[in-house]
């Protein structure tokens, strides 16, 4: 491909021309470590001799909203196509959401931990989610960029917190797809009256990886070539699919309830009040892809609009769809008796509907198609702007001129969830990904709360410090909450102090600092007792999850801080202090 002139945008949102175009494909060393750290070994000695009073100053700086909509995006070198509306954003919040939760975490967690109170798993989570989801929007509408949740934590809690932020929603990226993608081969077997496990090829690798699917590598690779072509392109077919999959939706309701038996709700509760929150944690991965609309907030004509409408709108949808289904399984089979792989299909397989099974597997294989298609769409747009920060290598930010989408970066994530989906199970993945997923929104919501109650040159110090100490009440009363549910569910006397010191913090924060900033367009309500409600949520969640969740979860936590250390760190502190040849990242140092 010849070189050609490629626009830029400048600080004011107007495109200029570029000095000196480059050809998109390039594979120097210099275009993955363009950072004098990296320069030579002796560079690199040197950098890793600094690396605590490095440490300190990215600890110190934050980004800016300036900084995030303009030098950042510059990096790309060429601009994303503002082609999508609230339409496109309705549509990808079904065609990401809808499918790989209710279709194959539904009948694992009912028939494992909470039998037909799954239906109250799904609310707690769904409405978990909510509190989420308000915060994204705010923020997506204030700082509409592809980065999502790294953009929002990088400007309010600095770079280390939004490192960490990064190197879970890569995880979670890279996880969710290839969790998907394994699903996706269950579907297709039942659909032809096999095994979940008959298209996997067995091996004598360990337990949980011991199955080798090779169909959802192929699956992988076909939704992401599709991304890479065209992001409204990918939305017109999103649009078909879900239209598809909401008259399967319809058709497994209507069906499903005219052979429910309500004797099969009993007992509602066979695992206990623990088993509900159990399984909440684990189908909170089925509200996951709600963040792949913010990731979209660079290509919307009108985010202050359409953000709201889209994100909002879809997410309060979902959450009753899944309620109801969720019911509609629990009523049609005993919770003894559901499918862990392909719950629907084979409810209506025991009803004696078996044709119905096969338009349920049908339905599900495109629900899950969809999600891997805006999964990796939404997920590579993370990976650009994590790129353009340099904590990965600035090649994978580049957007390509002709198609506009960030080709590198697509092909990053699906190269990293074939190889995961190829030998891990879905038990395994699933999670992995809700404890990275609910650490996340988590940090989303304490990032909120900095946002509307510290402004550096408006906030006093006492204020911040006040500040600083309330949410870290919040957050740690939070998590004595978690363990208290976890090690000993039936004593009421660690709630007896814990519940009213949480709410003690919310109003402290409330009465004791004054707010330094108010939403320009639209605002989460209720500030602070539905960012800090939705804190103590995510983490009460995260306690519900099992012990080898979190091993597994410490595990990839502590290779990312290795990484950090080693790579991420200088990297990122060339770029802030202006050192790779080009601007620095404007930030606010000592906030």
């Amino acid at each position: 491909m010849s070189p050609q002139q490629t626009p830029s945008l400048n600080d004011g949102g107007k495109l200029e021309a570029a000095p000196e175009a480059r050809s998109y494909w390039r594979w120097h060393k210099d275009d993955f470590f363009p950072e004098p750290s990296f320069a030579s070994w002796g560079a690199y000695r040197g950098a890793l001799a600094a690396t605590p009073a490095r440490l300190r100053d990215r600890f110190a700086g934050r980004s800016t909203d300036a900084a995030e909509l303009g030098a950042l995006r510059r990096r790309s070198e060429n601009e994303m196509r503002r082609c999508l509306t609230w339409w496109d954003l309705t549509w990808f919040g079904f065609g990401s959401v809808i499918g790989a939760g209710i279709f194959v975490l539904t009948g694992q967690e009912a028939h494992d931990h909470a039998g037909p109170a799954i239906v109250l798993s799904y609310v707690a989570s769904g409405l978990s989610a909510m509190l989420s989801v308000f915060c994204y929007t705010e923020f997506a509408i204030e700082i509409p960029v592809a980065g999502g949740s790294f953009a929002y934590i990088r400007v309010e809690l600095g770079d280390v917190a939004a490192f960490v932020a990064a190197a879970n929603l890569i995880l979670e990226s890279v996880i969710g797809k290839a969790a998907v993608a394994r699903a996706w081969t269950s579907y297709l077997a039942s659909l032809i009256n096999k095994p979940a496990s008959a298209l996997r090829i067995q091996t004598s690798l360990a337990e949980g990886y011991n199955e080798l699917d090779p169909i959802a590598v192929v699956v992988i690779a076909v939704t992401a070539a599709l991304a890479m072509l065209s992001s409204k392109g990918t939305s017109r077919v999103n649009w078909v699919a879900s239209a598809v999959h909401v008259l399967v939706i319809a058709f497994v309701i209507v069906a499903g309830f005219l052979h429910a038996k309500p004797s099969n709700l009993t007992p509602f509760t066979p695992y206990g009040v623990p088993g509900v929150f159990r399984a909440a944690a684990i189908v909170y991965f089925a509200y996951g892809g709600f963040d792949n609309i913010a990731t979209m907030a660079e290509e919307t004509k009108n985010p202050s609009r359409d953000i709201p409408l889209g994100l909002l709108g879809s997410m309060s949808a979902i959450t009753v769809i899944y309620c109801v289904m969720a019911l509609v399984l629990s009523m049609m089979q005993p919770y003894t008796a559901i499918d862990r792989s392909a719950a629907f299909s084979a409810a209506f397989g025991s009803v004696g509907m078996r044709w119905a099974q096969y338009v349920v597997a049908l339905g599900a294989l495109k629900g899950m198609t969809t999600v891997l298609l805006v999964g990796v769409l939404g997920k590579a747009r993370y990976t650009t702007h994590i790129a353009r920060s340099h904590i990965i290598p600035p090649v994978f930010a580049l957007v390509h001129p002709r198609t506009g989408t960030p080709v590198h970066a697509t092909a990053l994530v699906a190269v990293a969830s074939a190889c995961i989906a190829l030998f891990s199970s879905l038990k395994v993945l699933s999670s992995l990904l809700s404890v990275s997923t609910l650490f996340i929104f988590m940090m989303m919501a304490t990032a909120l709360l900095v946002r509307r109650y510290y402004v550096r040159g408006v906030t006093t110090r006492t204020h911040a410090l006040r500040l600083t100490a309330l949410l870290l009440l919040i957050i740690g009363s939070s998590i004595g909450i978690a363990v208290c549910w976890a090690t000993s569910p039936g004593r009421w006397q660690g709630y007896v102090v814990l519940v009213p010191a949480w709410a003690a913090g919310t109003l402290g924060i409330q009465l004791l600092v004054p707010a330094a900033r108010a939403p320009k367009v639209w605002g989460v309500p209720l500030v602070p007792w539905l960012p800090s409600l939705s804190i103590a949520t995510n983490v009460f969640l995260m306690g519900s999850l099992g012990k080898d969740a979190f091993v597994r979860f410490g595990i990839c936590t502590a290779v990312m801080l290795i990484y950090y250390v080693l790579v991420g760190l200088h990297a990122t502190y060339d770029v802030a202090h202006g050192a790779c040849g080009g601007e620095g990242d404007d930030e606010v140092l000592g906030r």
